[in-house]
């Protein structure tokens, strides 16, 4: 049951959580599939569709509730909100397109897309902040590897549709509303911050190596498939073994985590306790021993290391730590040193949403991504429409 433990426990179970929670959180990408259907339904004009897209916009941007949430409730709260705001938004508007529910005003139209997309945030914000905080060293390759799985959900959702033929076009907003809930709820309890061992290891880069290989596998494959089915007319039994390959690509990074539960050696306790969790503990506050403890001091080792410490093997790192710290709570106990509490985190750190307002680096990404993401997210919202326009059909195998 210890293994089993592990395995649950394991912050690469959690990694590949995050990844099929990022495979199916794209809502924003599938707009431009589902735009053409509710403008044929609906009998919309351009603008109207356009207003639909600003509204999406928003509910996929405003993501600032989520975030500030995050430092409140459980990650399986936040998924959990996010599921049913997507189920919500976009369940009413598969009933309204369908005509089981009589046709709403424009403005409400444009809330309920605000609503299902702003689901996404919470998802967003629970994967990656789980992540995160399991892979403190590796952030930047979690991040990219999230937002790769992400980027590609609105070919997966499209692909996973074409299993389904129906005839009747609306049931893609079904799926939109129903797919992402059901698979967030799913692993809800699996995508959360765990304890233990965090400080980057050996085997680290190899496994995120094989992610991002098969994220890349992933998106030429669904690029292979598409073309494929637009080219030449398959048979239903094809595009459902190009589906059931699809999933299977899905699944293979839980190869990852059962390897390291089940076949690889159990950590030395030396590795395990090179980065250990910080106690919230008063600053110049004393333990029965006498001396201060040595997680409240563990700042300062970071200022007093030397670089080269790092690169060093396991063993001897932490060796070199250990003596560390012990040198500087023999000074802070003498009244040699002075330890302070630092008046904020440093860049690489983690920030609540007060911290990061008063930093330049947030106001300069936040200007970054407010003038650059308008180009493309006009592409992707009139994607349906431009592609209409030049005589091509919108997903053909949808037609009835």
């Amino acid at each position: 049951m210890s293994r089993f433990g592990g395995f649950f426990n394991n912050r690469w179970f959690v990694f590949v959580g995050a990844i099929w929670v990022q495979a199916c959180a794209g809502l924003g990408y599938v707009f431009g599939s589902i735009s053409p259907v509710i403008k044929s339904s609906l009998k919309y004009n351009q603008r109207q569709i356009a207003s639909l897209g600003v509204a999406k916009d928003l509910g996929d941007s405003i993501g600032f509730v989520a975030g500030s949430l995050s430092e409140y409730l459980p990650m399986w709260a936040l998924l959990f909100i996010g599921a049913i705001q997507n189920f919500v938004g976009y369940g009413m508007i598969w009933l309204i397109v369908s005509g089981r529910m009589p046709e709403l005003p424009l403005w409400a139209m444009c809330i309920l897309v605000f609503i299902g997309t702003n689901g996404e945030t919470y998802f967003n914000t629970a994967a990656l902040v789980s992540c995160v905080q399991n892979f403190p060293k590796n952030r930047g390759p979690v991040v990219g590897i999230l937002k790769g799985f992400a980027g590609l959900s609105g070919a997966i959702l499209t692909q996973i549709y074409a299993t389904i033929q129906v005839p009747d076009q609306a049931a893609i907003i079904f799926m939109v509303a129903v797919g992402p809930a059901m698979v967030v709820i799913a692993v809800m309890f699996i995508v959360r911050p765990v304890g233990g061992h965090r400080q980057a290891r050996p085997s680290d880069d190899s496994s995120f190596m094989f992610v991002y290989s098969v994220c890349l596998l992933l998106a030429a494959y669904l690029m292979g498939v598409m073309l494929l089915q637009d080219l030449i007319d398959l048979s239903h039994t094809v595009i459902i073994i190009f589906t059931v390959v699809l999933f299977f690509l899905l699944i293979v990074p839980i190869i990852i985590p059962l390897y390291l539960t089940f076949r690889s050696d159990p950590r030395s306790p030396l590795e395990e306790n090179l980065m250990p969790e910080p106690q919230k503990l008063e600053l110049g506050k004393s333990s029965q021993s006498g001396t201060e403890s040595p997680d409240v001091i563990f700042s300062e080792i970071e200022d007093e290391k030397p670089q080269e410490v790092d690169l060093l093997p396991a063993n001897e790192r932490q060796k070199r730590i250990a003596h560390l710290q012990a040198r500087l709570a023999q000074a802070a106990a003498v009244g040699a040193v002075r330890v302070k509490r630092r008046k904020g985190p440093r860049r690489g750190e983690n920030f609540t949403l007060m911290q990061a307002l008063i930093k330049a680096d947030f106001w300069l990404l936040f200007l970054a991504l407010l003038l650059g993401s308008g180009s493309g997210l006009t592409v992707i919202d009139n994607l349906g429409q431009m592609s209409q326009s030049l005589g091509m059909i919108i997903l053909a195998y949808l037609s009835p």
